[in-house]
């Protein structure tokens, strides 16, 4: 039946306020949404807020047609206006953009669970929006922009089935800051330099509470997680999810004016013939550039790290178990990779009720595959599972440990992989690898696939930041990807560093990834003065996340500590189900509550060398009576009393310089 807008129009010209009010509402309720297909009828800039309105993206294009953005949180800015986009051989989407449409706002909804984070069930909501561009040529990109209550994530994609390889020369992504901001930043460490030419691996100390736009001491620039306090907002940035379509990525060196920008790796990080810099046939997705935001709490107790990565691979997982490993390396170093030392550590993981023990570098050599075989056999009596270790190999490392040629191919890993399974090995430790070009990130993930199909479990040592991985493959049980307490037994620099080294981690690296420090030295370290106490080195076990924790005291230091300190690391968790932020200051103090089968475990350490009296809030805890050990005076170096929460959940604790506590409800 055909519209009659005389009798319309005849009705409604009595009432032209009315008309005009019924225009703007639908003209609002279009652009809210439906996508716009004219590009004239797109308005200068969009906003994308937090479902809680708390957090706001401003997206616009600026005179030079470039696509840019910036971030208020409770209307006050975090990020002022930074840069989108990228350069390809044959391609600037930089500049010279056309907006061609904008989405409506989607809602985002994901509920999952992983097993190596600092929460078992996580929820994730946040409110999408694409901006779809284009330059002069028809060349198109999209910017994908998720907002939830905690902070940003983005991404570009690129349309089309164009044949042929599209390769990024440069991201001009940038993140710029008030000039008033101070981050805790760790420097990037040159390719091929270090020991053994085994750098980049992640092992600088981070420089803590620097003024925005310091240059790195080092031209690689600044690794992720990068962690800001702007103004009354912290922000940490990082990304989650490169695969074998894209490199892994880096703040650049400079950032002048307070504007950091994405760097990609340098020339030698690569596979031999591989790709350092992105490369894909279309369409094409890169990895989300993730900035959480809010209070040190929300940044603490965030998840966008994994909520953002890929889901699960599709596979059995029956045989994923984390869980704690002792360790002989650490403090006997290489004569102790002998087959009567790692029986009597098999032993003493046995009877710490620990999961697992590590074998470390030149097994093979030293005690090789028939008795290592015996020595699976005999763990499985024990109900210990041994782990391990080999070189990654190739020509980017020299370092002289073996095994060294048997993870390069997919042919050579399968038949390693099924010789270890054969023989009852529960997984790998794979250190050295070659940095973060794409072609590594691959190499990466080929070797996650082919451990998963083998029903072995994995950690990556000498290694680039998991990015989100261990959601993806959920045999990837921890990375290192730090200056862990093998660098302690090295230096006394380091040992002298560790306490605001430790209490810095929690904020940075391991606020979204599982992290293989290799913590709990409660004994001697041989030619090392230790500089933390046993009450901190104690709350390490709760404060650092990884799928399996190794621990670094042997059985002659286990064995002189009180029995209600071998209790405490018998019964610590390995999964926890929640985390709660209680206090700290990214260097100074680190108090982090985590619950796990019916208990809460809150765990603090002082990360500066002189006393505190810290009053925590542990309401939610509803005035329970409790554990509390702490540094003591008499021999041991550690006391034990009980505990209770004051009804209105204030509690003093006091610490002694560089001293720590944990704490069982």
């Amino acid at each position: 039946m055909p519209f009659r807008l005389k009798e319309s129009t005849s009705r409604f010209c009595k009432y032209p306020f009315f008309l005009l009010a019924l225009g703007l509402l639908v003209l609002g309720a279009c652009s809210q949404k439906s996508s716009t297909s004219s590009s004239s009828a797109l308005e200068k800039e969009y906003t994308v807020q937090s479902p809680d309105n708390s957090i706001a993206v401003r997206f616009f294009l600026t005179e030079r047609q470039g696509a840019a953005y910036a971030i208020t949180r409770e209307g006050a800015p975090v990020l002022q206006a930074s840069k989108l986009g990228v350069k390809m051989e044959d391609a600037d989407l930089t500049q010279g953009l056309v907006l061609e449409s904008v989405s409506g706002v989607e809602t985002v909804k994901d509920d999952y669970e992983i097993l190596t984070a600092k929460r078992r069930n996580n929820t994730y909501r946040a409110n999408k929006r694409t901006f779809h561009l284009k330059n002069a040529q028809g060349q198109r990109m999209d910017v994908i922009f998720q907002v939830s209550n905690d902070g940003v994530a983005f991404r570009y994609y690129f349309p089309g089935q164009a044949s042929g390889i599209k390769k990024i020369t440069q991201e001009i992504t940038s993140f710029k800051f008030p000039e008033s901001a101070k981050g805790w930043l760790q420097p990037m460490s040159d390719a091929k330099t270090g020991w053994s030419e085994t750098n980049p691996s992640y092992e600088e100390h981070y420089l803590k509470g620097i003024p925005v736009g310091t240059p790195s001491p080092i031209k690689a620039g600044w690794v992720f997680p990068a962690l800001f306090e702007s103004g009354n907002s912290w922000v940490l940035i990082t990304e989650s999810g490169p695969d074998g379509s894209y490199c892994a990525s880096r703040l650049a060196q400079n950032a002048p004016g307070g504007e950091y920008s994405i760097a990609f790796p340098q020339a030698a990080e690569k596979m031999a013939g591989g790709p350092v810099n992105p490369e894909s046939e279309l369409p094409w997705y890169s990895p989300w550039r993730i900035l959480a935001v809010g209070s040190l709490k929300t940044i603490t107790e965030s998840t966008l790290g994994t909520d953002l990565a890929k889901p699960a691979k599709n596979m059995d997982q029956s045989f994923i178990k984390p869980g704690k490993a002792a360790w002989s390396w650490a403090l006997l170093k290489d004569d102790s990779i002998v087959y009567d030392v790692q029986k009597r550590f098999i032993d003493y993981a046995a009877r710490m009720n620990w999961s697992y023990s590590l074998i470390d570098v030149n097994w093979d050599q030293k005690i090789g595959y028939d008795k290592m075989k015996e020595l699976a056999d005999y763990a499985k009596t024990k109900n210990v599972g041994l782990l391990l270790w080999y070189n990654s190999a190739g020509p980017w490392n020299t370092a002289p440990y073996t095994p060294r040629d048997k993870m390069l191919t997919h042919e050579s890993r399968m038949q390693e992989f099924a010789r270890l399974r054969e023989m009852g090995i529960k997984g790998v430790k794979i250190d050295f690898f070659g940095g973060d070009g794409q072609s590594v990130m691959q190499y990466y993930n080929d070797i996650l696939n082919d451990a998963a199909e083998n029903k072995l479990l994995v950690n990556f040592h000498g290694c680039t930041l998991p990015r989100g991985w261990q959601r993806t493959y959920p045999n990837l049980m921890t990375m290192e990807s730090i200056k862990g307490f093998e660098f302690i037994t090295f230096e006394q620099q380091n040992a002298d560093e560790e306490a605001a080294h430790a209490a810095t981690i929690p904020f940075t690296r391991n606020a979204f990834d599982p992290m293989d420090f290799t913590p709990v030295n409660l004994d001697q370290i041989p030619r090392i003065t230790r500089r933390t106490t046993k009450g901190f080195e104690l709350a390490l076990s709760v404060l650092f996340i990884s799928g399996i924790q190794h621990y670094v005291d042997i059985p002659q230091g286990m064995a002189k500590q009180p029995a209600y300190v071998q209790d405490f690391l018998r019964e610590v968790p390995s999964v926890w189900e929640d985390s709660k932020f209680i206090d700290g200051y990214p260097g100074k103090l680190a108090v982090i509550a985590r619950k796990a089968n019916g208990k809460w475990y809150v765990a603090g350490i002082n990360g500066e060398n002189s006393a505190k009296n810290v009053e925590l809030d542990l309401s939610f805890l509803n005035g329970k009576k409790g554990s509390f050990i702490s540094d003591g005076t008499d021999a041991s170096g550690l006391q034990q009393k009980t505990l209770e929460v004051a009804a209105n959940g204030k509690t003093t604790v006091e610490l002694k310089p560089n001293g720590g506590f944990v704490m069982v409800f």
